[in-house]
């Protein structure tokens, strides 16, 4: 390690800055960036976490990097105890009696340890500071705090416990307020001599292993011994280039002979750079002297608590040369302080820094895996939105050209089917005298028979027409419903959802369409009234009827009744059959005053007749008239034939004649009504086939329905698991930001703190 420049330090005592420092600042700049490296680590573990539990986001974070991560945690954490119990430690070496208490308590400039002529130092014994304002010792395997007061009573202690042997540590806590070098996290082991026991090696491992500067405290009035030698050649095979002092103690013997000082002094550190640089090979043999010191423990012991009393530091009985020996200790002391603040910072801090540099690392490729996935799927995401929603509105426009589309197909198709039903309604009606004439029951003209007779008639014909109705226009309307639900079907198709596609046969069956006419005939022609009385032919009633039809002649009967029942009390009674009501004429009531130009002709006519028929004055004159025209001959032939023609009919009128005038009553009546109800049929149909393809149509509609539902909640869930993957791309940016952030930290404690001084 390259030699640290020199720093001004007379007294640390004084609080004037101390290398030692360097160690302080940089443990609590380390333990900082690890506080913040351990709380960065536990916030990416808690968000990938969370991540990895969202089940939505197919696995972007998998278990195995939150495991990872947790374990990166744990570590930190571990580490982070470490370092708040890391502290610099040198050890003292050296046979027995050779000053190496004397040496500590030099450095903390007061009697701390027990020392003196003997073996004094029975077991290992380390010193650090504590912040009460007792000092105070703790033997191994034991929390116990034992109270100490002062030098004799702590060697009384050691003393006294038998359990201890040169193979224990009694750490002994010095109040930091009484010692400057104490409050650097410094840490002095002083040790038994190296030729009380074999058990090196297990010293090594048990005291040495953490240790980062060993003074080798020898005695200046002979040279280094093979234990001494043997010592710190085991502590080189197990450590690499250990940072060694050598101590050449009581050198204030030299100036006894002061003659030989110089060869004296150059033969030690001939010897002392050859163990260094030949046998153990820990440094150049430049720096090898700047490692090697001549001093006097005892007399910078007894100055430096002389200045603490007030008194001079070289009052009493010191030997010649004192000013040398002590700034000889204090460039020493210096050295020491330099080199082991940088061996402590590279040795207690390196490894950490490194470890840390490796979990940022692995934490921050873990946050750019995640953000790289999470990137991939939110641009699938948006891509599968964008087409969902692309979909979406394609389904609607669709939709709105189809509704209109067919809306008009079913007009169109309602509109023939009212045409085909009423034109061959119509066709049927002109056919009903065939569909009457092919019905047989047996026929009486008694009320009860003629009921029945009427009832089955009336269901023949409906059961008739309905059957050639349906001959007609069934088959034609059901290949033009089946033709348009096809096609809505076909055009529908690409907008209904997958599933519904593979059972578009289940929502539109194919099923025969059959139109339910209900000509209802037995209501329509409920009120119908045969009329099967005889009625002579060329009768006054026949003729009436034949001359002015059916309805005027109604009214023309009706009329003649009337007038002929008002006019009957002043008269006397007819004596022929020709006699009828007189000519007064009887009040005009309501129904005469708003009687039409045909009611009046029939009204004159009526009246004509009854001017004839109420005198036979009238019936004389025209017989003689008639007689003196033709003569009587032809008369008499007239009435022969006349009377004849009435026989023949009266004697033709049979039950089968009867008959056959009520089926053409009926005929003709029921004509009149079924054409009443052409357009009503025919909407009717038009309505059933509208309704079924309608209903089609709905249940299409619905499904496409559940399509642009579908499609919404998808569009829904998309948005929702984009802005989520947004989330976690901020998150893992933030978190990856912050990863640099604590890399540049420890790169810069690297720089400032491990990299070697220029």
């Amino acid at each position: 390690m390259a030699a640290a420049p020199p720093l001004v330090r007379s007294d640390s005592a004084l609080g004037e800055f101390s290398p030692l420092k360097h160690f302080v600042v940089a443990k609590k700049k380390i333990s900082d960036v690890f506080e913040q490296l351990l709380n960065y680590v536990r916030e990416t573990s808690e968000f990938v976490e969370e991540t990895s539990r969202n089940k939505a986001l197919d696995n972007i974070a998998t278990l195995d990097q939150k495991l990872e991560i947790q374990a990166y945690a744990e570590k930190l954490a571990v580490i982070k105890e470490v370092l708040v119990r890391r502290h610099m430690k040198v050890a003292f070496f050296g046979r027995t009696s050779n000053g190496k208490s004397t040496v500590v308590n030099a450095m903390l400039r007061d009697r701390v340890l027990p020392s003196g002529i003997g073996h004094t130092t029975n077991c290992f014994l380390s010193v650090e500071g504590t912040d009460e304002d007792k000092a105070y010792l703790k033997t191994e395997g034991s929390d116990e705090e034992k109270s100490i007061k002062t030098v004799n009573q702590l060697a009384h202690a050691l003393h006294m416990d038998e359990s201890l042997d040169a193979g224990c540590l009694v750490r002994v806590f010095w109040p930091k307020a009484k010692c400057a070098l104490l409050r650097d996290d410094l840490v002095l082991v002083d040790s038994p001599g190296t030729d009380v026991t074999s058990q090196l090696d297990s010293w090594i491992d048990k005291f040495c292993l953490d240790a980062d500067v060993f003074v080798l405290v020898a005695n200046s009035e002979s040279t280094l011994m093979n234990t001494e030698k043997h010592f710190f050649h085991k502590v080189n095979e197990r450590l690499s280039k250990p940072n060694i002092f050598i101590l050449n103690n009581r050198w204030d013997a030299s100036a006894n002979e002061p003659e030989y000082m110089e060869d004296v002094r150059k033969q030690h550190t001939d010897r002392c750079v050859n163990f260094l640089v030949e046998e153990l090979k820990v440094v150049d043999r430049d720096q090898a002297p700047n490692h090697i010191f001549f001093i006097s423990a005892k007399e910078v012991l007894n100055s430096r608590m002389q200045r603490a009393q007030g008194m001079p530091e070289t009052g009493g009985a010191l030997a010649e040369g004192f000013q040398e020996r002590l700034k000889e200790f204090q460039s020493f002391e210096r050295r020491f302080e330099e080199c082991i603040s940088q061996s402590a910072v590279k040795t207690k801090f390196e490894q950490h820094t490194i470890r840390a540099k490796q979990i940022t690392e692995k934490v921050k490729s873990i946050m750019d895996a995640i953000n790289i996935k999470a990137a991939e799927k939110r641009v699938a995401a948006l891509e599968d939105r964008d087409y969902q929603m692309d979909r979406l509105e394609f389904v609607k426009k669709q939709l709105n050209l189809l509704i209109n589309d067919i809306k008009k197909k079913i007009k169109a198709i309602s509109e023939d089917v009212a045409s085909k039903v009423s034109n061959a309604m119509g066709e049927e009606i002109c056919r009903l005298h065939v569909l009457v004439d092919e019905f047989h029951a047996d026929f009486h003209p008694s009320p009860h028979v003629l009921k029945i007779y009427k009832s089955e008639l009336l269901a023949h014909v409906e059961e008739g027409m309905g059957k050639n109705l349906a001959f007609r226009c069934s088959n034609a309307v059901d290949a033009s419903v089946q033709t348009s639900q096809k096609y809505m079907t076909e055009t529908m198709l690409p907008l209904l959802p997958s599933a519904a596609q593979n059972q578009v046969h289940m929502l539109v069956p194919r099923r025969k369409f059959d139109l339910s006419y209900d000509l209802n005939c037995a209501t329509i022609c409920s009120d119908f009234q045969e009329n099967i009385e005889f009625q002579f032919s060329l009768g006054w009633t026949a003729l009436v009827h034949r001359f002015l039809g059916s309805v005027n002649a109604q009214r023309a009967l009706k009329l003649m009744d009337q007038k002929f029942q008002a006019s009957q009390p002043a008269l006397p009674p007819a004596t022929t059959p020709s006699s009828g009501p007189c000519s007064t004429v009887a009040p005009a009531n309501h129904e005469t005053a708003v009687m039409t130009q045909e009611d009046l002709m029939v009204a004159m006519a009526t009246n004509v007749a009854s001017l004839t028929s109420r005198t036979s004055m009238s019936v004389v004159i025209v017989g003689g008239v008639v007689y003196k025209a033709v003569g009587w001959k032809l008369i008499a032939l007239s009435a022969s034939l006349y009377g004849l023609l009435f026989l023949y009919e009266k004697l033709t009128w049979t039950t089968k004649a009867k008959e056959r005038a009520l089926k053409r009553q009926f005929v003709d009546y029921a004509t009149e009504k079924l054409q009443l109800i052409v357009s009503f049929t025919s909407a009717n149909c038009s309505h059933q086939v509208q309704q079924e393809m309608a209903t089609t149509f709905a249940r299409l509609c619905q499904q496409v329905d559940q399509t642009q539902k579908e499609l919404e909640a998808e569009i829904c869930q998309l948005t929702a698991k984009i802005d989520q993957l947004e989330t976690i791309q901020r998150n893992s940016k933030k978190l990856r930001h912050k990863a640099t952030a604590l890399e540049k930290q420890l790169e810069a404690f690297t720089n400032q703190y491990l990299q070697p001084q220029q």
